[in-house]
């Protein structure tokens, strides 16, 4: 067994984006290392409960989820990610490198999350090795798997573009994120390091490597991705601050009948969720369907009026217990949700709101495992003609269930912890890179 280390893991979003770290954290933890994760205050009671250590690392994006009106503009389907980068997490970069060196000083591996900004630079000052995390397959902008990307609307008059003309579109946008990056050199300047000449994209990744934190089911690896990118597997966890399993009522609910279609927007579009529990619930009314409608507890996800028996609300439940028990799962198409899906083997009805859920959406519908429904024509009219195939042709159900066995035989975990245990002894993370 590798000696003991110290990893400090850095990450920030929703809990699609802490829970894998969680979850490695945990690997890593039962191999015998010492684990802190380092990311918003709001996560502290989350993270503690798991007993790894916890260390608040700016931005701190507690208030986010309490603002509907700033909730609003980071899921706004075109503009949402320049939100997110420009207004949130780079203004908070200074503080952030502050921050981490305060909490790496007696690490041994540093572990980033693609948005967390400001690990890169810790990691130069303090002379650590560092492994860069990505958990799904937009961000990497290859030329020959080209990703949709949220505010992109033309994507589908252009996905057959040749691999030049996309080479040429990425080189623009690369060239607009360059821009974005001046905050993370104002710090790097404070530190006395050279600027970064991307910041915000090509400099996230790691010169000891990346892991992909996804199934090959979402992508396999391509020529032109960063050097040292190795796909591992969706690490998965979970369990809610309360714990793990099936609150009563849903148990119950669940029991009584066929396995009912279950309608989600994750753990952060579903506080800026309009009309989709409405709509959803208009939808099951109308199939006469057994539904599930986890609403986050927000009451302006109610459907308000009177919920019939074939319909169960509830504010969470684990998604490793409830989506084996479905029929099909409606929701936003962050990764953390489709894993899960992918996973429990269900069809998907994705409904994307920003970021990388079209490009998610996109992979998934690809091996024929999904149908999409735009998130502006969400109608329980719309709603209800495309569950009917989803629900009715074999094709779904036989390509979910194919996919989760070819996931079956991928270990996220263990991938991840072995690889970052290799930079204890000065190594590189061991991927192989791109296939030729």
């Amino acid at each position: 067994m590798p000696m003991s280390g110290h990893f400090l893991l850095t990450t920030f979003g929703s809990l699609g984006d802490l829970h894998p770290y969680i979850a490695v954290g945990l690997g890593l933890q039962s191999r015998g290392h010492r684990v802190t994760i380092g990311t918003s205050e709001g996560y502290r009671a989350k993270v503690e409960a798991t007993g790894l250590g916890f260390r608040p690392i700016q931005p701190d994006l507690a208030g986010l989820m309490k603002d509907p009106e700033r909730l609003a503009k980071a899921y706004h389907p075109r503009t949402g990610t320049e939100y997110i980068f420009k207004e949130i997490f780079l203004p908070a970069v200074e503080h952030s490198v502050g921050e981490t060196i305060d909490a790496a000083r007696d690490v041994d591996v540093l572990v980033s999350h693609l948005g967390a900004f400001g690990t890169p630079t810790v990691a130069e000052v303090l002379g650590k090795p560092w492994v860069s995390v990505v958990l799904q397959p937009a961000p990497l902008f290859s030329i020959y798997d080209p990703p949709k990307v949220a505010g992109m609307p033309a994507y589908d008059l252009m996905k057959h573009l040749p691999s030049a003309g996309w080479k040429v579109l990425h080189g623009i946008m690369r060239s607009v994120a360059r821009r974005w990056g001046a905050p993370v050199n104002r710090a790097r300047r404070r530190y006395g390091l050279s600027a970064q000449r991307n910041p915000v994209l090509d400099d996230m990744f790691s010169p000891f490597g990346t892991q992909a934190w996804f199934s090959k089911v979402l992508a396999k690896p391509q020529r032109d991705w960063p050097k040292g990118v190795e796909v591992l597997g969706f690490p998965v966890y979970d369990k809610s601050d309360a714990g793990s399993g099936l609150d009563a009522g849903l148990a119950r609910f669940l029991d009584a009948g066929p396995a009912p279609v279950v309608f989600t927007l994750g753990s952060s579009a579903v506080f800026a969720a309009g009309s989709f529990y409405q709509e959803s619930f208009l939808a099951a009314k109308k199939m006469g369907i057994r539904a599930v409608l986890l609403t986050g507890g927000d009451a302006r996800n109610h459907p308000g009026e009177e919920v019939p028996e074939n319909i169960y609300l509830a504010d969470y439940a684990p998604y490793s217990e409830l989506f084996p028990r479905a029929a099909a799962v409606v929701h936003q198409g962050g990764v953390g949700t489709t894993a899960q899906a992918l996973l429990a083997g269900k069809p998907s009805l994705f409904v994307p709101y920003s970021h990388d859920q079209p490009d998610n959406a996109i992979r998934v519908s690809r091996i024929g495992a999904a149908r999409t429904l735009a998130r502006h024509r969400y109608r329980a009219d719309r709603v209800v003609q495309e569950l009917t195939p989803l629900l009715g042709e074999a094709v779904y159900l036989e390509s979910a269930r194919q996919a989760a066995h070819e996931m079956s035989s991928e270990d996220g975990v263990s991938a991840a912890c072995e690889g970052m245990e290799r930079l204890l002894h000065g190594g590189t993370i061991g991927g192989l890179g791109a296939e030729e």
